[in-house]
């Protein structure tokens, strides 16, 4: 019987070291050595509030302060003597000065009042009534107004200890009359000291990669610690193994993340896919990949520098492997790196193809130490560039006998109707996405790695704008060729989109204007008034360089003339307009006393 009795007074590690002192709280050593100097020297609040995340020891500091506060024959160094009538009443859970109020469930005025008349008595034993009020966020407003009065003049015997989660929620007028003290959360390191303490107390042998892995998993919490530390012991059987608790708390091997991080160093994509889908395959999801990713790179990057390296909360052994894979990693590789991977977490929850979008976020990590074409070794390349290289290459390489074949008159055709076919794809790109904001811009699928060379030419071009006061050097003195209405029209609209935003609207103006040849190479645009005219002939320079440099003719002339005013034509307005409409036309006169319409 006596076996079977023990094994039914199994108490979970949480509960079974709680703190019975100041001395035995974790990671709250500002805050204990606060509340025990109010001890020692008697100069005690009214009210306290502690505020903090879950399971940093805010209830459990109220009840060792309160135990205190109430011992006959406190320590020197402000603790409780566990000695006394007030601290044995106190362990035994028969102490009638201290109570404990679950604000959760007791949120509404009637609890309070019921609350408020107990603070009328005085104790019995000891000096004060501690109330411990515990989630105080949870009482409704009138129960915070109904406790407002009380709590700023209580009884000379009456001490509040309030205890919350979330302090934003609680009424300013509350916070006001308290004494503040925010919890901090537990580090990593702290956490696996406790753990360790646990585990000789309780004959658990284990490995310190393993106590890391549960103290990363708690964040912060103690009794997440303490929870998760005895689920681990069970699954492992009093030996607790890194292997075991990844197994049996699910969480991914940190290998993993040092491995693809080296292998997207070497640029090795396929290798990188093998191992995502290894991953996938052993039942893991991509995003948490991702996240876990993330982290494993700011840990590094934070690991490039002595001064941030303690902001890692790992254990020692794991920041020896950040410190060495940081000395191997570019900074700019992992500034790219969490970027991209920050976007692909944003990404993933609306992405219908999550593998896919996992796989590109990858692949794109693997090439940002890849040197690219015309670019900064190190920054994010424009395109997959190894998944397209080899089939630009094999497109060119079929292409070039035609190109050969086409020699002569023919090529140099051939060359100028590409160049144009180019210009007019940027030209109406530029007026579908100045015109319209929700307009995409097209292209064909069969120009795709063609012509590199070519669409860097003209995005080069684009940067061209015309300035006022200023001309576009014109180094083709030597090119006399002929140009059509057609591509006139087209260059026109092009420099139009080109123009800065402080040449907005001489822009929109020019776009409305059609210019013409009178005679190769002379131009001539006709405008509406002297006031267009006169802003058109301050950047005229600029004008007529553009078009020599883009129609590839250096004698380009342009005439700007305004139109003739062939007589004002008169503004009529709506009744005038239906009058003519019903002199012009005998069937709105019938239409209008048919149905005995009238003109609002």
């Amino acid at each position: 019987m006596k076996t079977k009795n023990e094994k039914m007074e199994y108490i979970v590690s949480a509960r079974k070291y709680r703190p019975m002192s100041f001395d035995t709280v974790v990671g709250q050593l500002a805050l204990t050595t606060t509340l025990k100097n109010a001890v020692k020297s008697g100069k005690l609040a009214h009210a306290y509030l502690f505020c903090g995340p879950r399971g940093v020891g805010k209830t459990t500091c109220a009840r060792i302060f309160a135990k205190a506060i109430n011992c006959q024959n406190p320590t020197a160094e402000g603790e409780a003597c566990n000695e006394c009538e007030s601290c044995q009443s106190f362990n035994e859970q028969r102490s009638l000065n201290i109570f404990e109020l679950d604000a959760a469930s007791n949120n509404s005025v009637e609890h309070i009042k019921t609350l408020m008349e107990q603070t009328r008595i005085p104790p019995q034993v000891g000096k004060y009534k501690v109330f411990i009020i515990d989630e105080v966020h949870m009482l409704s407003t009138a129960a915070f107004n109904a406790f407002l009065k009380t709590l700023e003049e209580p009884p000379a015997h009456v001490i509040f200890i309030l205890a919350t989660t979330e302090k934003h929620k609680i009424l300013p007028t509350i916070l006001s009359r308290c004494q503040i003290y925010d919890f901090e959360r537990m580090t990593v390191q702290n956490t696996i000291d406790h753990l360790k303490y646990v585990a000789q107390k309780e004959g658990i042998t284990y490995e310190d990669e393993a106590l890391a892995v549960i103290a990363e998993k708690a964040d912060g919490g103690m009794r997440d610690a303490l929870s998760i530390f005895d689920q681990a012991a069970s699954f492992c059987q009093g030996n607790i193994t890194y292997q075991k608790v990844i197994e049996d708390l699910n969480v991914l091997d940190s290998d993993n993340y040092f491995r693809i991080i080296d292998l997207a160093i070497q640029n090795k994509v396929s290798d990188i896919m093998v191992l995502l889908n290894t991953v996938i395959n052993n039942g893991f999801d991509g995003g948490l990949l991702v996240q876990g990713l993330a982290k494993h790179v700011r840990n590094v990057l934070m690991a490039k520098d002595p001064q941030t390296l303690p902001l890692l909360e790992v254990s020692d052994q794991a920041k020896q492997r950040y410190t060495e894979q940081a000395q191997r990693a570019d900074t700019r590789f992992l500034y790219g790196a969490l970027k991209l991977m920050n976007q692909c977490d944003i990404n993933y929850r609306q992405s219908n193809n999550k593998r896919l979008l996992v796989e590109l976020t990858l692949i794109e990590v693997a090439q940002l130490t890849q040197p690219d074409e015309g670019a900064v070794s190190g920054r994010r390349p424009r395109r997959l560039k190894s998944l397209f290289k080899q089939l630009i290459q094999q497109t060119t390489s079929t292409q070039k006998p035609a190109k050969q074949v086409a020699a002569g008159v023919g090529a140099d055709r051939t060359k100028k109707e590409e160049r144009n076919n180019n210009q007019k794809q940027e030209a109406e790109h530029q007026t579908s996405t100045n015109g319209t904001a929700d307009a995409k811009p097209t292209m064909k699928i069969s120009n795709i790695g063609l012509s590199w060379n070519k669409l860097k030419g003209v995005s080069q071009a684009s940067k061209m704008q015309i300035l006022p006061g200023t001309s576009p050097i014109v180094s083709n003195n030597e090119e006399n060729e002929n140009f059509t209405q057609e591509e006139l029209e087209l260059q026109w609209m092009s420099m139009c989109n080109r123009m800065p935003p402080k040449l907005s609207g001489i822009a929109t103006r020019m776009k409305n204007l059609n210019p013409v040849i009178l005679e190769m190479p002379d131009v001539e645009v006709e405008v509406p008034n002297q006031i267009v005219k006169d802003e058109m002939e301050a950047i005229k320079g600029s004008i007529m360089n553009t078009l020599k440099i883009y129609l590839h003719n250096a004698s380009i002339t342009l005439n700007i003339r305004v139109a003739k005013n062939e007589g004002r034509i008169k503004v009529l307005t709506r009744r005038e307009q239906f009058e003519l409409m019903e002199s012009q036309s005998p069937v709105v006169a019938r239409l209008r006393k048919m149905f005995d319409l009238q003109l609002a």
